[in-house]
């Protein structure tokens, strides 16, 4: 497995620059989550990075790798969308509408 040298912005791994593995298409994972263990009876937590551009060059705007910024609220969790599944929550639009 090919590792890339990836540096963290904010959060507590600030300024360090980790080897993260890259998956099947060379790049790293779009998210990357710290466990800290719990002391003292407190829950555990989990700080969560996420990818982004590093840059880009002046030239031809070629993007100059990734790095991953700290996001204090946490990582997002997303629904699959499928074209035949039912729509989650909210009213539909209904056909009680008199057309005068």
């Amino acid at each position: 497995m090919r590792s890339e040298n990836t540096p963290f912005r904010g959060g507590p791994l600030d300024g360090r620059v980790l080897p993260i593995l890259l998956g099947p298409t060379g790049h790293p994972p779009k998210w990357y989550e710290v466990p800290v263990p719990a002391h003292d009876g407190r829950p555990p937590m989990l700080h969560a990075y996420r990818r982004e551009p590093a840059g880009h060059t002046k030239r031809l705007g070629i993007q100059r790798g990734w790095v991953y910024a700290y996001v204090p609220e946490g990582r997002e969790r997303r629904e699959l969308k499928w074209p035949w599944s039912k729509p989650s929550g909210g009213a539909r639009p209904t056909d009680a509408e008199p057309n005068g």
